[in-house]
């Protein structure tokens, strides 16, 4: 998948505009990459659409994951959208990586998250 047709189709899925996808999509992999292990973030860059990759910092150390609600504050916070906005923004996001690369990576990152981080994915 481009980066144009991901970002479209990760904005009609949230309901939001392309420019706020492409927002919620570069804040989102940030606060990922510092939450989970250096290991899997070297993982998942690798599995990333090459276009995605810069926007994911790879770090190297262990796992400091943030509670959920931290999270979609600072993702609000960095986007400007509200918490109802960013929920649906990331639950699309989400899906929408799933389809683009191997979920297994993707899987790995996430299950070094708190368990109510799935909310996300059910949304």
């Amino acid at each position: 998948m481009d980066e144009k047709t991901f970002f479209a189709t990760v904005a009609e899925r949230a309901g939001l505009s392309k420019e706020e996808s492409g927002d919620l999509t570069r804040a989102t992999l940030q606060e990922l990459a510092a939450q989970i292990s250096g290991g899997e973030v070297q993982k998942l860059a690798v599995a990333l659409p090459d276009w995605l990759e810069p926007h994911f910092p790879r770090r190297n150390g262990s796992a400091h994951p943030k509670p959920l609600t931290d999270f979609v504050r600072d993702i609000s916070t960095r986007t400007g959208l509200n918490e109802e906005e960013t929920r649906r923004g990331l639950h699309a996001l989400l899906t929408v990586l799933r389809e683009a690369m191997d979920a297994t990576h993707l899987e790995h990152a996430l299950a070094q998250l708190p368990k109510d981080y799935r909310q996300l994915e059910a949304a």
